[in-house]
């Protein structure tokens, strides 16, 4: 790919996107009535997601994140929210395919590779595995 053309740079085959909508102006402090709303869409859309305390991972192509985004924006519009911010945080990788689950058992092996080291310890066993 020529860099001089970058507008003719496609977007990533592949991406996690963290979001975050944060509806503004909406009569009480609660938004769990539109965080529903986003969530039945996305159940909706067939893609990958996965809820959390703070927002929602999506797991797809670039552009299906970022439409799925703007999607959940306009739905919450057309329900009178008339002010929407969103905090968006986009990876993505060439060098393997890594799912959310991927991700998190990752950082779970490493967690319990140290509980055992602990417990080797407690057993009198000081074993350093790395």
């Amino acid at each position: 790919m020529a860099d001089s053309e970058p507008t003719k740079l496609p977007t990533p085959a592949s991406c996690t996107a963290d979001f975050c909508l944060i509806p503004l102006g909406t009569p009480t402090a609660s938004v769990s009535k539109e965080v529903a709303e986003v969530q039945r869409l996305l159940k909706k859309s067939g893609v990958k997601y996965s809820m959390h305390s703070a927002g929602t991972t999506l797991e797809g192509s670039w552009d299906q994140c970022m439409h799925i985004i703007g999607q959940c924006h306009s739905m919450l519009h057309a329900r009178g929210v008339v002010r929407i911010q969103s905090d968006i945080r986009v990876g993505s990788r060439t060098d393997k395919k890594q799912s959310i689950e991927d991700k998190v058992t990752a950082v779970e092996k490493l967690l319990a590779a140290d509980k055992q080291d602990v417990e080797d310890e407690d057993a009198g066993e000081i074993t350093y595995k790395r």
